[in-house]
């Protein structure tokens, strides 16, 4: 995929121009800054300013010429509530925007759109998808966002030829269990890891990097493929539980090992928490989070800790598309989050189909396998096993309680 990103001349710089690494700052009070199991940053990569979207872009509203039956209906599968929620709704926010601007263009083709609400739980995901794959006018779906949840629910859509596209689920092992119905809409974590273990090492000047990885299926991938990414940088490796609330444990390792920047792999409901009770102990080292904790809640849970992280996404940053950016927070009163705009692009996909006379399961799912147009976001082009080609990985940091994007690490 072709580079579309721009910068002013400040953050056009290198990351090479970093001032000065890893800088030793005042330790905490009964302590040296490496007893405190790290060397605070005084980084400064300057914050991404605009992106170049494609000017042939496919749009929801095609051409406003579009003719299908009143109930041909698609939906979203995946969280509306639960610890981890907000993915979710940057999601079905991002596909309701689609929707919306489809059905005001295309008077004869108003399609319906219906949520079903998985919780982002593994075991709580089946009920939901089984029950949109048997109502027989839902011919694609957006979803699932979580890895574990993908896993656990392929086959059931896979039985009934249904299409889903996926604009959050990373785990590379997805796409190795011969489903032909499932598409992953972003980069796999076969990707971000070693971006990730690049940006850590190389842009973020990290010398030891330890990781916690949560028992999740995202978190697990994603710990393995940083892991290996990281090679002699790495200064060790523990796992946590989702739900879990203390890692004073963990943490202590982390002192120990005189790791500079930690990376976190699993969402942000445990990785908040986790990043606050770390910094609360004394840590002065950098935190980096993947896509699963790239969330304004991260912010909220973790307070004034988070102004420690940096996260991986391999999302673009919807917020700087200006027409996508106004209208989405016209709908959900909020800018677009991680997935957003992940989202209406893959709802796009789907509605394009729709107008193009594919009004079946069947057809709509030929339509995306052959698909090969630009979205707002990215090129959409899927190979064999429903894996995008060519994606890129972003970094972003928090600045002033924001979360801010610094421009392409990796792809």
């Amino acid at each position: 995929m072709r580079k579309r990103v721009m910068t002013t001349l400040a953050a056009a710089a290198t990351f090479g121009m970093l001032l000065g690494g890893c800088a030793n700052t005042a330790a905490p009070e009964g302590g040296s800054s490496s007893e405190a199991g790290g060397s605070g940053s005084a980084i400064n990569i300057p914050a991404l300013t605009s992106i170049d979207t494609p000017k042939d872009a496919v749009l929801p509203a095609g051409d406003g010429k579009a003719k299908c039956a009143d109930t041909t209906t698609l939906a979203y599968v995946g969280a509306q509530t639960g610890a981890n929620a907000q993915l979710g709704i940057n999601i079905f926010n991002g596909v309701q925007l689609a929707i919306n601007e489809h059905n005001a263009a295309n008077p004869d083709c108003q399609v319906q759109f219906k949520k079903f609400d998985t919780e982002g739980d593994p075991n709580k995901a089946t009920g939901p998808v089984t029950q949109a794959t048997k109502e027989e006018g839902i011919i694609g779906v957006v979803g699932l966002p979580f890895s574990g949840e993908s896993k656990a629910t392929g086959n059931i859509f896979e039985q009934v030829k249904l299409v889903h596209v996926t604009p959050a689920a990373t785990n590379p092992g997805l796409t190795e269990n011969g489903w032909t119905t499932f598409f992953r809409g972003l980069g796999n974590d076969a990707v971000q890891g070693p971006a990730a273990a690049k940006f850590m090492t190389e842009q973020l000047k990290a010398k030891k990097v330890y990781i916690v990885q949560d028992d999740s299926e995202y978190g697990i991938g994603l710990g393995k493929t940083t892991e290996e990414g990281l090679g002699d940088a790495l200064a060790g490796i523990d796992k946590v539980t989702q739900g879990q609330k203390d890692f004073s444990a963990t943490i202590s390792k982390i002192m120990n090992s005189k790791a500079d920047a930690v990376f976190y792999s699993g969402y942000y409901a445990e990785g908040a928490p986790f990043d606050q009770q770390l910094v609360n102990k004394g840590y002065t080292g950098t935190f980096i989070g993947p896509d699963g904790l790239k969330d304004d809640q991260f912010i909220k849970q973790a307070g004034d800790a988070s102004k420690n992280a940096y996260f991986t996404c391999p999302c673009i940053p919807g917020e700087l598309i200006p027409t996508f950016a106004k209208d989405y927070k016209a709908l959900a009163g909020i800018d677009p989050g991680t997935y957003s705009i992940e989202g209406y692009d893959a709802a796009t996909v789907l509605l394009s189909g729709i107008d193009a006379g594919n009004q079946d399961r069947a057809s709509l799912l030929e339509w995306v396998k052959t698909y090969d147009k630009d979205g707002l976001s990215k090129h959409y082009k899927w190979n064999d096993k429903g894996e995008l080609q060519a994606p890129t990985v972003y970094g972003y940091k928090v600045e002033n309680g924001k979360i801010v994007p610094i421009g392409a690490i990796g792809e």
